[in-house]
């Protein structure tokens, strides 16, 4: 019932999402409809693309932040508590947060050129290619203002906001349904990388996924995922805005090939990071399990004396 209460909760907030860009995209936009959005010769105006940077703001406040507070909200007395956002990180877990999702990065680049070798349609692929484009003309950024707008934008919100859904509530949803931390982490992964929508960009996707749900299942708080979520995105948007700004060669946007041993010696390097922040944790006592509410502990302390007076 919380899984349904949950994509509930989403599907109505999406419902609401859809029919606000309905009908409010050409008052934001200068006038254009969505179906424009496909039309690459509106793209040059700057009143369009200022259209299309608030219609990613909203997606990703209202279809996956809103709903993943209001469930945690009703869900559990506290909600930070639920969702693995109420203590402080660490500043050596935070680190090895961070490394965990660098060092897998040759991983992901590896799975990435497999994945765009897969069979698929001539119109799913070039409704990929549309997206990547769309992707690219967010990234255009003339200036450092334009920059620091953008690790908002791509990086910053979409870190918290998906984080806080696919980790924070959906992750916690389902492991108590399947019993396994693990599995939860790779399922929630599994819908994570669907409803992006990119099929030939799902298994890097994926990996990162459970990436960061394994960071959070190893130590119960979300921030850490949250951060590597952060900084995977705002590398890119850095990279991006330095090689606009001719400071660098490296182009982010452009595949380059990986050797398949960079991509197996990156997994074992990025295992054995989360095995020393597991350690850690545990160190440090921290569990995914959540506390015991004193209501909850009263109870068990009456059931145990009635149990004990019936002995």
């Amino acid at each position: 019932m919380q899984l349904i209460t949950f994509f509930g909760l989403w599907f109505a907030f999406m419902l609401l999402y859809s029919l606000f860009l309905a009908g409010f995209f050409p008052a934001i936009s200068g006038g254009y409809t969505i179906a424009q959005m496909e039309d690459t010769k509106v793209w040059a105006d700057p009143s369009f693309v200022r259209g299309l940077k608030i219609v990613q703001l909203l997606y990703t406040l209202v279809s996956f932040m809103v709903p993943a507070l209001v469930f945690a909200y009703l869900a559990h007395p506290r909600p930070a508590v639920y969702m693995g956002l109420s203590a402080r990180p660490k500043y050596l877990q935070l680190a090895l947060a961070i490394l965990v999702i660098l060092c897998a990065l040759p991983l992901v680049n590896v799975l990435g050129e497999w994945n765009s070798t897969w069979p698929v349609s001539k119109q799913m692929r070039d409704l990929e290619e549309l997206a990547t484009k769309q992707t690219k003309l967010l990234l255009n950024m003339p200036d450092i203002g334009s920059m620091l707008f953008n690790l908002l934008l791509l990086a910053l919100l979409p870190a918290i906001a998906e984080e806080v859904f696919f980790r924070g509530v959906l992750q916690r949803v389902l492991t108590p349904m399947v019993k396994n931390g693990w599995v939860a982490a790779i399922i929630a992964a599994v819908i994570f990388s669907a409803i992006h929508m990119q099929f030939l960009g799902f298994m890097p996707r994926l990996l990162l996924g459970f990436l960061m749900g394994a960071i959070y299942f190893v130590t119960g708080n979300l921030w850490l995922a949250i951060a590597g979520h952060f900084v995977n995105n705002g590398l890119q948007v850095v990279l991006v805005y330095l090689y606009q700004a001719k400071v660098i060669s490296y182009d982010a946007t452009q595949d380059e090939h990986v050797p398949a041993v960079y991509g197996a010696l990156s997994a074992l390097v990025a295992g054995i990071l989360i095995w020393r922040l597991y350690m850690k944790a545990r160190e440090a006592g921290q569990t995914f399990e959540l506390p015991a509410e004193p209501g909850d502990e009263e109870e068990e302390n009456e059931e145990n004396k009635q149990d004990h007076s019936n002995i």
